[in-house]
């Protein structure tokens, strides 16, 4: 009798097992409000439409945000010092207005609508820049050759870029996430395309970063900004339209509300029975019963901020007995949601400098390149490298890096370490930040090359001498770029994988600001000390100075970096089928069907 039922118990497991190759149970939905069929739906075959609408939006960006220092000094006719700031000023929001996308996303609209609506707004924006350049009223100067542009120029121009941050705000953080909804954390070989997925989109992205920074670049400076703007305006036009063709290949998940209501929950269950002394087992603290449908992932419990742990203690020891109001008792997989979010503070803390270091690419590394020699002669004759263009050996730095890290790298080291990841997230992240070290390093030296050529009167150096601190950063991007960008969406709960994408982007954006902010305090405090290290043009600055500067505060970072990460723990998620999990394996399968 015992035999007949493990027999039928086997063949139960195997039926499931085939239920699950056939179907997605995930928590997401197809076109039609259905389970979604594993075959045709979701991985690479829908990933790709979605990288097609990021490569057109990377070339908008950076075909703008790298040549924007110059379009401020050469047609607006700004300071160094204030087109500097207006870069990163702009730069800071278009990265923080990912704040609002992602939590709008996650909560109300849903990723795939959120990118629609914010890819129509990034439009608009493309279509104000092409008639602020093409409408002769609205152009920024009447003359061939003037000193300042029109206001009704400026006005427009930088109503167009700022909407163009909006639409940003939408697009990038909701984007991003919705492709790695394409595949099911819970499959072990979706799971391992995952994580290459991270590194094909930033492939795709790096792409449309060098067509944005040569092609795009080069008609600006040599065409029009006018025909440059245009040529954007049709090919986030045409990507729209890509993008939408590949809906009845993806995977939705609905929005489930304000993420922070159960956080807030959270907070106040446990500071009401702060008093209740810890259970002896954790198992005694409350979760979702088996027969309950629940609609997420679990998670494991962890030790850390035990505190926590009070807003799921079972004060009347009756389980699942009777209703629970959210605000007195959590299960233990919103307390340990509460937990990630508070364990990623101190990561994204001290990431901070690293984007502090990468605002200086868009705005003083383009600087520098404007003054140096940019002529390449072939067969006698030459051809003026726009200074923007020299952005492109980042881009193929990354690629680079991408490539040897997915193919070569990550591996050799999982066979080597015999698990499923060969390099951690955080680790991936270290190294990328020892590389942005050494790129401020050699940007000082390389800088301070090009001032003693100033001060002796001879030719400028050539623009290649800036090769190794772009691809230098180029590759750190790679590592730590790609690491931020998987970690924040990785370990965030998964109701806010739009806001984790954002938290990643405010990296950057904060970066920026900060950026700004060290410009004015350094301005200021050299200048009370004899000359500041910021003069009116590059040539009377002593910008190796400050190079100098950022990479002393990036290797303490760094230090103090190394000491968080080793301290920083990873989400430990309860899988639908048998892991190498850390605590039981809960039964928490077709969770979605009561949606569909």
């Amino acid at each position: 009798m015992e035999k007949e039922k493990g027999m039928e118990k086997m063949k139960r497991g195997e039926l499931e097992e085939v239920d699950e190759e056939k179907w997605v149970y995930d928590s997401s939905l197809d076109h039609k409000g259905r389970i979604p069929l594993r075959a045709s739906t979701g991985v690479w075959k829908a990933s790709l439409f979605i990288i097609a609408i990021e490569f057109s939006e990377r070339l908008s960006y950076f075909g703008i945000a790298t040549n924007l220092i110059i379009y401020l000094t050469k047609v607006i006719h700004q300071d160094l010092k204030t087109a500097a700031k207006n870069v990163n000023y702009w730069s800071g929001v278009t990265t923080m207005m990912p704040l609002i996308g992602g939590f709008l996303a996650d909560s109300y609209f849903g990723r795939f609508n959120s990118v629609l609506i914010s890819s129509f707004i990034y439009l608009l924006g493309l279509i104000l820049l092409t008639m602020s350049e093409l409408i002769p009223s609205l152009k920024p100067c009447n003359m061939d050759n003037c000193t300042n542009s029109t206001k009704i120029h400026e006005i427009m121009f930088f109503l167009a870029i700022y909407m163009i941050s909006v639409g940003t705000g939408g697009h990038k953080p909701s984007l991003e996430s919705f492709g790695a909804d394409q595949f099911d954390d819970d499959h072990s070989e979706e799971r391992k395309k995952k994580m290459s997925y991270f590194n094909w989109w930033n492939f795709g992205l790096c792409s449309g970063l060098v067509l944005g920074v040569t092609v795009i670049v080069y008609v600006q400076d040599y065409v029009g900004w006018g025909v440059a703007d245009i040529i954007l305006t049709v090919v986030m036009a045409i990507t729209i339209v890509i993008f939408f063709i590949g809906r009845p290949f993806y995977r939705f998940r609905m929005p489930e509300g304000s993420p922070l209501t159960p956080m807030l929950q959270v907070s106040v269950a446990a500071i009401t029975k702060r008093s209740l002394p810890h259970p002896s087992d954790p198992s005694q603290l409350y979760e979702v019963p088996k027969t309950q449908k629940t609609q997420g992932r679990l998670l494991c419990h962890t030790p850390k901020l035990k505190f926590l742990d009070k807003a799921a203690i079972i004060e009347d020891n009756k389980k699942g007995s009777i209703e629970k109001s959210p605000w007195r008792l959590s299960t233990v997989t919103k307390v340990e949601e509460m937990k990630l979010i508070l364990n990623m503070i101190p990561i994204w803390l001290s990431s901070l400098t690293f984007g502090l270091c990468v605002a200086q690419s868009s705005t003083f590394f383009i600087k520098q390149a404007s003054t140096m020699n940019r002529r390449i002669s072939i067969n006698h004759h030459g051809f003026m490298i726009p200074p923007a263009t020299i952005y492109a050996i980042a881009a193929i730095g990354m690629i680079i890096s991408v490539v040897i890290y997915d193919k070569i790298l990550e591996p050799v080291l999982r066979k080597a370490r015999g698990k499923e990841r060969g390099i951690e997230i955080l680790q991936r992240i270290g190294i990328g930040m020892l590389f942005s070290s050494i790129t401020m390093v050699t940007a000082a030296l390389v800088e301070r090359k090009r001032l003693e050529a100033v001060e002796r009167g001879i030719s400028p150096i050539n623009v290649f001498w800036l090769t190794p601190q772009f691809m230098i950063i180029g590759f750190g991007d790679g590592f730590a770029l790609v690491g931020l960008q998987e970690y924040f969406y990785d370990q965030v709960p998964d109701s806010m994988r739009s806001l984790g994408i954002a938290f990643y982007l405010s990296v950057i954006g904060v970066g920026n600001f900060l950026s700004s902010l060290l410009i004015t305090v350094v301005d200021h405090l050299t200048q009370s000390h004899g000359r500041s290290w910021f003069g009116k043009d590059l040539n009377s600055s002593r910008l190796d100075k400050f190079y100098w500067l950022l990479a002393a505060m990036n290797g303490v970072n760094l230090c103090f970096y190394a000491f968080v990460a080793r301290r920083s723990s990873y989400k430990n998620v309860q899988r639908r089928k048998a892991v190498a999990d850390s605590c039981d394996v809960r039964e928490i399968r077709d969770e979605i069907e009561l949606m569909a």
